[in-house]
């Protein structure tokens, strides 16, 4: 929501914004609330790389949660700046990342190795460019949407096929949490007319990024979960001080 004000950054050169004041709380942040919402994303994210190097899983975790890091200081960068330039590397990396959830859902019955990592990242590349060459618009909100549809049915299946009661409830987790997410971005996007004139702004897309970070993280957990039954590493979900839940291995010695 542009106020006509150039601050730090300068004109807003971003083709979308949130619903929040600019630079309201910093002159170098233009919408604070939507900015600082992406710690918990952050934070989340280290800690599931510290799961996944120090039990030494397969390197694709490593990357997915660095991959959740990297989306989450984009989406920092471009709020604190909205400019065109921060927006792209926002966009571009949610693209790469459902790409990698794509992959990690799966890979596991790919017959060919290395066919789908290879298109998935020429895709990849390829969209980078495209993007940036022609600013796709209401195109990229769909495709985006395509892709995440494209990983419902497979995380379906693995919830199904799981037994075990708690690491189906992190797939409930991820399920809430994406659901009551979505709400709120919605209703930032429709009823911002009206959040804008109102005393109190619920600040929905903020919401939206607390809430996104709690789904990948159990998402992730969910996935590793899933993947060590597969390699048959014994996982059991077990909890971080009592409330964060992680998954545990115990790896055959030989591996």
């Amino acid at each position: 929501m542009a106020d006509g004000i150039s601050s730090f950054w300068g004109p807003v050169t971003s083709t979308t914004e949130g619903c929040e004041r600019n630079y309201v709380y910093s002159s170098y942040i233009a919408e604070f609330f939507n900015t600082i919402s992406n710690i918990p994303g952050i934070l989340l994210a280290l800690i599931g790389l510290v799961v996944a190097l120090s039990q030494r899983f397969e390197k694709r975790f490593t990357v997915l949660h660095i991959s959740n890091m990297i989306l989450a200081i984009g989406s920092m960068s471009f709020h604190a700046t909205l400019q065109r330039m921060h927006q792209q590397g926002d966009e571009t990396p949610m693209v790469w990342e459902m790409l990698l959830y794509i992959y990690i859902l799966y890979s596991p019955d790919w017959h060919y190795k290395s066919t789908m990592p290879t298109f998935l990242f020429i895709y990849a590349a390829i969209f980078a460019v495209v993007h940036s060459l022609f600013h796709l618009g209401i195109t990229f909100k769909v495709h985006y949407m395509i892709l995440c549809l494209l990983c419902i049915p497979r995380m379906y299946k693995y919830y199904i096929h799981t037994q075990d009661k708690s690491a189906k409830w992190l797939a409930r987790y991820y399920s809430i949490t994406l659901f009551l997410g979505g709400l709120c971005w919605i209703c930032d996007s429709l009823l911002c007319k009206e959040f804008s004139t109102s005393y109190f702004n619920p600040q929905g897309h903020a919401l939206w990024h607390i809430l996104m970070g709690f789904s990948y993280y159990y998402a992730n957990m969910f996935l590793m979960f899933c993947r060590a039954q597969q390699r048959g590493w014994n996982p059991k979900v077990v909890h971080l001080m009592g409330f964060f839940p992680y998954v545990k291995i115990e790896k055959p010695k030989a591996q």
